[in-house]
């Protein structure tokens, strides 16, 4: 069955309006999407592209950990226990300015101000970045 699904690119945080074109599951191809405010119908030619990177066989769909030297797949859950501990390690041995985090221009507006909040009152650094600004 085909179907338009809108939603919002994720290849920088403006968040243009697009819409999917969707076949059985799987999408096809990406239309601006004419009536939302941001874009008004515009893409730029990432946008337009959206659907290549959303099907690309070397996108990583589920995290991995490494273990003995090896990346292994592993739930979320796990993940992000990992990654939890692993940092509450880090800021105890050598302190919270011991961290940096960069964040990322693939990212909502939103998620970055989320991204900012957490680095500075949560890991108690103001170590933080933006790749659009490298």
């Amino acid at each position: 069955m085909y179907k338009l699904v809108p939603s919002v690119c994720s290849y920088c945080g403006t968040g243009c309006g697009v819409l999917f074109e969707v076949l059985d599951g799987r999408i096809l191809g990406t239309l601006p999407l004419k009536t939302h405010p941001v874009n008004e119908g515009k893409l730029c030619i990432k946008g337009w592209n959206l659907h290549d990177y959303i099907n690309s066989p070397m996108r990583l769909k589920a995290p991995r950990v490494r273990i003995n030297g090896r990346l292994h797949q592993v739930t979320w859950d796990r993940a992000l226990q990992f990654t939890a501990k692993k940092l509450q390690s880090i800021i105890k041995e050598q302190g919270p300015d011991s961290v940096g985090v960069l964040a990322s221009a693939k990212m909502t507006n939103e998620e970055n101000y989320l991204l900012s909040k957490f680095t500075r009152a949560v890991v108690g650094t103001n170590n933080i970045d933006h790749c659009a600004r490298l």
